[in-house]
């Protein structure tokens, strides 16, 4: 009854667990029983994280810890990525959350040619979530992934969107990964283009985006970055626009390779963690939801 009562509380709210124990199990517990049992749990919980995260700090602490082996079979990745939670008293505020998987390889229709292929999944995910700054999560990212066995896959692999802090993390822990930008991230940043250049909804723009889109899922971002700036020398109004968006592909160059990261069984795409993110959106974001810190981490 313990077991189910917590693990339900972190899908609905306290008082809808209670009526789904009932509906489904004839199991009689209040609202505020499970939120006692949660707290305790949680408690507990905390302990085993805090453990982790030391023991993951603590020397030796490098890729290969001493007597570990590489498995040369062993693909493994992470991704990071925000949530937005309502904090009471202080507002919006941003739970960074991280997911840790092993990196397979399954039938599946590409997403964009939509033919049939082998295309890179993630399995066995795992998640790691803080409310607050980068190094303490950073932590607990670098705790799941060395008790998952990061440091014997033989390849491994990050994935995000932009945000500078993700990109810090991955060098300080994650630094012989392969760095990639989520591909439908970039490509919401390519029709923003479209939209500057030719409206809202217009067949140009659609035409614009899917040529763009090509390229860019060749890894030919250099063509990307070129059709943007031809198009800003065409439109002086959007010259600052325009060039703030090739920016973001000319910095980004070196992680979106996507040609050669599918061709090798990679993921594109950070769906495992955005997976994570909208639960706790779900739980923890819903219609008039203010948390305290100290609940909103339960």
């Amino acid at each position: 009854m313990a077991r189910l009562s917590v693990w339900l509380s972190g899908l609905v709210p306290f008082q809808q667990a209670a009526e789904i124990l009932m509906e489904v199990g004839q199991i009689a517990i209040s609202a505020s029983t499970i939120w006692r049992l949660t707290e305790k749990w949680a408690e507990k919980m905390r302990g085993l994280n805090q453990a982790e995260v030391a023991a993951a700090q603590a020397l030796p602490c490098t890729l290969r810890e001493v007597g570990e082996r590489v498995e040369t079979s062993k693909r493994m990745g992470a991704a990071m990525d925000g949530a937005m939670i309502n904090i009471r008293d202080e507002g919006w505020k941003e739970v960074k959350v991280g997911c840790v998987y092993d990196v397979e390889t399954r039938q599946g229709n590409d997403p964009v040619t939509k033919e049939a292929t082998e295309m890179g999944c993630a399995a066995k995910s795992s998640y790691a979530a803080h409310l607050g700054g980068p190094k303490r999560f950073g932590q607990a990212m670098w705790a799941e992934a060395r008790k998952r066995g990061w440091a014997t896959a033989l390849e491994t692999q990050v994935l995000g969107d932009a945000a500078a802090w993700i990109w810090n993390l991955a060098d300080e822990h994650f630094y012989t990964s392969y760095q990639t930008i989520d591909f439908f991230h970039a490509v919401e940043h390519l029709a923003a283009s479209a939209r500057l250049l030719y409206g809202e909804g217009t067949a140009a723009a659609s035409r614009w985006l899917n040529r763009q889109r090509r390229s860019l899922y060749q890894g030919d971002v250099g063509r990307v970055t070129s059709a943007m700036k031809r198009a800003a020398k065409r439109k002086p109004l959007l010259v600052k626009d325009l060039t703030r968006e090739a920016g973001y592909f000319e910095n980004n160059k070196s992680r979106m390779n996507y040609l050669e990261m599918r061709n090798e069984g990679w993921l594109l795409g950070s769906g495992p963690v955005e997976s994570g993110a909208k639960q706790i959106k779900a739980r923890l974001a819903g219609p008039g939801m203010k948390w305290s810190r100290r609940g909103s981490v339960k």
